[in-house]
């Protein structure tokens, strides 16, 4: 069986590579384990499959071990696929999930794709002091929602922080977010999920679901720029809105190739 494949390097910026996608167009879905075979062989922290279901596309997305629910970064590279490689000429893509079905537009030049937003809560004290004693260090707060989030004041703290990894995978949700105001943008933040494959993200749209509405809330408007501080670096642009977060950011090809399997 040969695949076609497109790696995609999404929510890229001034100083910023961004996240790199893997996508792969497929006519009949492969089995399960074919799937994520070819995800991990990609190395990639994700790799997105979808095909045509009627009107709309089925998307799928893999990390390296494990089939996850939703992946921003992932959602946005298919829709730039979509449009630059296969040429289709809808104005918005709508794709079936397992969260639900998702949209992308394109707006000012750059993809926007609509995601469901995540609200946070304060969390106990012993989850609090599990995720201060991952990160070494102490901070404003700590919240839950799909993921943790621990909350810091100063983006140089989110930037030089050594998390520990083996205790971040330890913590009662699979993924831990790191935030602050400023650094260049309205917030900053870095995402880790170790007990998903994945030790650090480069830029996690499926974190800004609850990052964003945060701090829209905190800074008093809707619309947010943001920048996550990884190694390879992100840009997104943020709105909140009726219940969504629309996460628009821009994207470029890195390769085309065939996959054999």
């Amino acid at each position: 069986m040969q695949l076609p494949l497109y790696q995609i390097d999404t929510f890229i910026g001034p100083g910023c590579r961004g996240n790199p996608a893997a996508v792969v167009p497929v006519h009949d879905w492969p089995p399960t384990d074919i799937l994520q075979l070819i995800a991990d062989q990609n190395g990639l922290t994700e790799t997105a499959f979808f095909r045509k279901e009627g009107l709309d596309w089925g998307l799928r997305w893999f990390t390296p071990i494990t089939e996850v629910p939703l992946s921003g970064h992932a959602t946005l590279a298919t829709a730039y696929v979509l449009w630059k490689h296969l040429d289709r000429e809808e104005e918005q893509l709508h794709f079936r999930t397992r969260s639900g079905q998702l949209t992308a537009c394109r707006l000012d030049g750059r993809i926007a794709v609509q995601l469901p937003i995540v609200m946070v809560a304060e969390v106990a004290d012993t989850t609090a002091d599990a995720v201060w004693q991952a990160l070494g260090r102490r901070g404003r707060t700590v919240l839950k929602g799909e993921f943790l989030v621990a909350v810091f004041d100063d983006p140089e703290e989110i930037r030089t922080l050594q998390p520990d990894f083996t205790a971040i995978a330890a913590l009662p949700l699979p993924g831990l977010s790191v935030t602050a105001p400023g650094g260049g943008a309205d917030f900053v933040s870095r995402f880790f999920a170790p007990a998903l494959g994945i030790p650090e993200d480069a830029v996690t749209g499926a974190s800004h679901r609850a990052l964003a509405p945060y701090w829209a809330e905190r800074l008093g408007r809707p619309e947010l720029h943001a920048r996550q501080l990884s190694r390879r670096g992100g840009e997104l642009f943020c709105t909140v809105e009726s219940g969504e977060v629309i996460l628009a950011g821009l994207a470029k090809t890195y390769l085309t190739g065939l996959i054999h399997v």
